[in-house]
């Protein structure tokens, strides 16, 4: 943050720019996963108490972003193959009844706002900043959860897309964000016709293929360094 801002606002403010930050920074894959995260660096960073970078950091637990282990430091979290499909398998469920509920709610003021949202997303791949459309891509879905107004269908659907944008950041591969933004735009067509079942099918297709080209565990007793010169 620069030092000439990082006072700006109230606290709660503050603790609220922090938060957004370590979240972008964390889903975009800048902070590895295991690096530590010292309240009192992170007070002096964002310019707020050591108490309200607990707050934040409470949250970003409660995101599934974050580990903080009994007696340590907070750290980026480190999410298993096993704990990813998981993580996966229930963002299918909630994906599913997102999309049914939004299908039979559907208006001109959820268009424009989901609409807008994709557009951003596009915007961020045409200006080639791939991690900000990643970003934007993962965060669709929980204004999809939003849209439904079911207060605690968002704060799951919040939860566990974070928890699966970290795990992309972590084992992604063959990740396509053109297609991803092509789907969010035929979903978009589906719930403006009213098609709840296609469209469910949609969002459970599309995390099926995340998961399916993104989620191979490494083969056992592959030296890393090997595996790249094997390469060249």
């Amino acid at each position: 943050m620069n030092p000439e801002t990082e006072a700006v606002g109230s606290p709660a403010e503050r603790a609220e720019r922090a938060y957004a930050s370590l979240r972008a920074a964390v889903i975009e894959g800048a902070l590895a996963p295991g690096t530590k995260l010292g309240e009192e660096t992170l007070a002096a960073h964002y310019g707020v108490s050591r108490t309200l970078v607990r707050t934040v950091l409470a949250r970003l637990v409660a995101d599934g972003l974050v580990d903080s282990p009994h007696g340590r430091s907070a750290e980026v979290a480190h999410p298993t193959i096993d704990e990813a499909r998981d993580a996966f398998a229930v963002r299918r469920i909630l994906e599913r009844e997102a999309a049914v509920r939004v299908a039979e709610r559907w208006d001109a003021d959820i268009a424009e706002r989901l609409g807008s949202h994709v557009r951003a997303e596009r915007a961020a791949w045409a200006d080639r900043r791939a991690a900000a459309s990643s970003r934007l891509g993962g965060e669709f879905h929980i204004l999809l959860a939003r849209e439904t107004g079911n207060d605690l269908l968002e704060r799951y659907m919040s939860e566990v897309v974070s928890r699966t944008a970290l795990i992309l950041a972590i084992y992604g591969r063959d990740i396509d964000q053109q297609a991803s933004i092509e789907e969010h735009e035929e979903l978009l067509d589906l719930l403006a016709a009213g098609d709840a079942e296609r469209a469910a099918d949609l969002v459970t297709h599309h995390l099926g293929e995340v998961e399916r080209k993104t989620l191979r565990p490494a083969e056992p007793g592959t030296d890393p360094l090997l595996s790249v010169l094997s390469r060249y």
